[in-house]
Order: structure tokens, then sequence, then C-alpha cells
């Protein structure tokens, strides 16, 4: 970032201290590039669910503070080094700030071995969060609709999904039937949360009931949403390519959030 007098302006520079080390938000959101605070509130947000999911005390990390600003006393929020690093692994890497400051984080969080790029992981731990809650809803809903064997009932989606059974999925990727989700990549996870969430909608509002009649619509949205994938990815659900497994993702942000918080305090590098 550079000045008015155009003097290059470093991420460490606007670094505040005062019990504990931190960057204002306000000032964070202009070095990524970002005017409208509606947008960057939004990324906050995201950042705060990336918090939840790791289970990272966001609020030690995204700390809502009233301050005055040019005589007006102003809503903000003081943020650690590591909730600056998921701010920016949450915004638009299409702005060039952004680009920027991920490529900044890049290259400091190499040192200890964090290799999280942009913001597809963060993404896909959060899509991941959304399907379980996802998940909890329409067990709930097969429920109330009479559903006598559940398993077959979510087999039915994958079969429409995936053209076979989890199991044979599974073992197709060489994975725990449990832990199908975990090597996901960002789109084949959103085509599961939909299919999820369309088969309960589809449930609730066509009054849907019966064992039978369950499997039927859980195996018709699987298709739909098959027949849609394959449009738009130009692939079969099954074909779509796996990545970093989810765990290993969490594991290495925490590992990520401890280093960071030694970097800035001192008693914590001397342990």
């Amino acid at each position: 970032m550079i000045d008015k007098n155009k003097t290059i302006i470093t991420f460490e520079d606007f670094k505040n201290q005062n019990g504990i080390t931190f960057w204002w938000a306000s000032e964070v959101m202009v070095m990524l590039g970002y005017t409208d605070i509606k947008a960057f509130t939004k990324v906050l947000e995201r950042t705060t669910k990336a918090f939840v999911s790791l289970n990272i005390p966001y609020y030690e990390n995204i700390i809502a503070v009233k301050r005055e600003v040019d005589g007006k006393e102003v809503q903000d929020f003081k943020l650690t080094r590591f909730a600056c690093y998921m701010t920016a692994m949450n915004s638009d890497a299409k702005k060039q700030e952004v680009a920027s400051a991920q490529a900044y984080f890049a290259e400091q969080t190499r040192k200890f071995e964090l290799y999280v790029q942009g913001n597809n992981e963060i993404d896909r731990l959060l899509i991941r969060e959304e399907l379980t809650d996802g998940n909890k809803a329409l067990a709930g809903v097969a429920k109330v609709a009479q559903v006598s064997d559940y398993a077959k009932f979510q087999n039915a989606g994958y079969m429409g999904l995936y053209n076979m059974p989890s199991w044979k999925l599974a073992k197709r990727r060489g994975v725990e039937k449990t832990k199908l989700f975990d090597g996901m990549g960002r789109t084949e996870l959103a085509a599961n949360l939909f299919r999820v969430t369309m088969t309960e909608e589809r449930i609730k509002s066509r009054d849907i009931k019966g064992q039978t009649q369950l499997e039927q619509t859980h195996l018709d949205v699987g298709r739909e949403v098959r027949d849609m994938v394959k449009r738009s990815a130009g692939t079969t659900p099954e074909n779509l390519p796996q990545e970093k497994a989810l765990p290993k993702v969490k594991k290495e942000l925490k590992l990520g959030y401890r280093e960071m918080k030694k970097l800035d305090n001192p008693k914590a590098r001397k342990k």
C-alpha cells in the first residue's frame, strides 16, 4: 500500500499495541480495497463462522469496540493477526489489494507450513458446516414424514447424485463412508448441500409421507442435482477431483493460529 506521499506502507505499519497486538478492521478494510462497509461486514461474518468451525474463540480475535474517529464515535473491531489472515483469505481475490494481502500472508505462514491458498479451503469448511446442519434438518423432516429406514432414504439421495450407493462411492475413493465429505471440493460439497436442502424443501412443500415416497423424492432431487453438475462442471459428481482432507486443513489452520499468537506474544515464544 502507498500513502499520499508515495511512501510504501506495510501491513505491520498498521499494528497497534494495547494489551494485545491488533489491527483496526476499518483500516484493514481499506488495505483490502473495500469501500463498502456492508460488503466488508459480510467478509467479517464469514471470518467469524470460520472461527466457529475451527473451535477458536472468535470473540478473542474479532473484538467489537466503539472508538472516536474525527470527533465521532464509530463502531469498529480489533482484529488479531490471525483474524486479519482469515479476513484476507475470505475476501474477494479479484481485488488487487486482496491478492497482495493473500500473497503476503502466504509468505509469512510458509514458515510454519500453513499452505491454505486463497478462500477455496475456507469455503469448503463453511459449506461442510452448513451440510452438517442441513443433514440434521433433513433427518428431522424425514422423521415427521414417517421415514422407517433412514439409511435407505439417505442412500436414495446418493443413488440419484452419484448413480451408486454411498458405500460404493467410499470404496471407489478409498475412504471410510463416514469421511466421504472430507475430501470433497467446493463444487461437490455445494452439490450435496443443494441436494439436502432441496429434498427437505420438497418434502415439506409437497407434504410427502411414507418410506417409498420419501426415497423416491430424494432419488429424484439427487438426479436433478447430478444433471446440474454435469452441465456446469462438464463431468459427473463421482469424477470430480478430491482435495486436501478437511481435518488436515483444520489442523493446519489451528497450528497457524497458535504460531501467529506467538509472533505477537513474546512470552509465548519463550515457552
